[in-house]
């Protein structure tokens, strides 16, 4: 990470990546539902792109697991299942335990300078009562805290986890915490890392992380009944 005020190179970001932001925003936002089919010629419109960058955009979010492709039919936002957020979560507390062991290990004062205003960002959503954004800033805390970390493969992994956890949490808003709760929980954290309290730490991230996904689980409508005689 460069010295504050010493100048860097600026990244120079291909067409296709920038496409990929924007189709990652609405799979996230769910302006692309889950379900939802990807029309090229529709997209290529909305964007004002030629079909090339869109094209690959669209796969690097196939590789990313954002979408699906079926044979002869085309690519689809994916659908998320129970068992999808559970190991979503599973893997976000892999992720954030090891950026937590990380921070414990490395610069702690950085990182409550910067996770202190992302408590603060959701401190004022929470008081708005505004869920859409009290995803964004809770999402934005755990990008931060992933950041803080100082490893780029984490990062890049945290994202997509993120994104898909955002796909669970924008279809299923009634499950999400009380604003008080979830400011809590995160006041929680940022403290354990100021105290340098590594073992409360941790037992916070991941009772973040399970306590989430029974919320999820909870939330889920029941499958229907089978008939009598109908298969498994």
């Amino acid at each position: 990470m460069p010295a504050p005020g010493r100048l860097s190179p600026v990244p120079r970001r291909s067409t296709a990546e920038l496409i990929a932001d924007q189709l990652r925003s609405a799979i996230m936002y769910g302006s692309l539902a889950p379900g939802d089919q990807l029309g090229e010629a529709e997209l290529a419109g909305q964007l004002g792109v030629s079909r090339g960058p869109l094209r690959e955009a669209m796969q690097r979010l196939v590789q990313e697991g954002l979408l699906r492709s079926e044979r002869h039919r085309g690519l689809f936002v994916r659908e998320l299942t129970q068992a999808d957020v559970r190991d979503v979560y599973v893997a976000r507390l892999a992720v954030e335990r090891t950026a937590c062991e990380l921070i414990m290990r490395g610069n702690r004062g950085e990182a409550v300078a910067r996770l202190t205003p992302a408590v603060e960002r959701l401190a004022l959503a929470a008081a708005g009562g505004d869920r859409n954004a009290m995803s964004d800033a809770d999402q934005a805390f755990h990008q931060t805290l992933v950041s803080c970390a100082g490893n780029s493969r984490l990062e890049r992994m945290s994202q997509t986890l993120l994104v898909e956890t955002r796909m669970c949490l924008t279809v299923m808003q009634h499950v999400y915490p009380e604003p008080g709760e979830l400011l809590e929980e995160h006041h929680r954290i940022l403290d354990a890392i100021a105290d340098g309290a590594e073992d409360r730490l941790l037992a916070l991230i991941e009772s973040h992380m399970v306590d989430t996904v029974q919320r999820i689980h909870d939330g889920f409508p029941s499958p229907p009944e089978a008939a009598p005689g109908a298969g498994v």
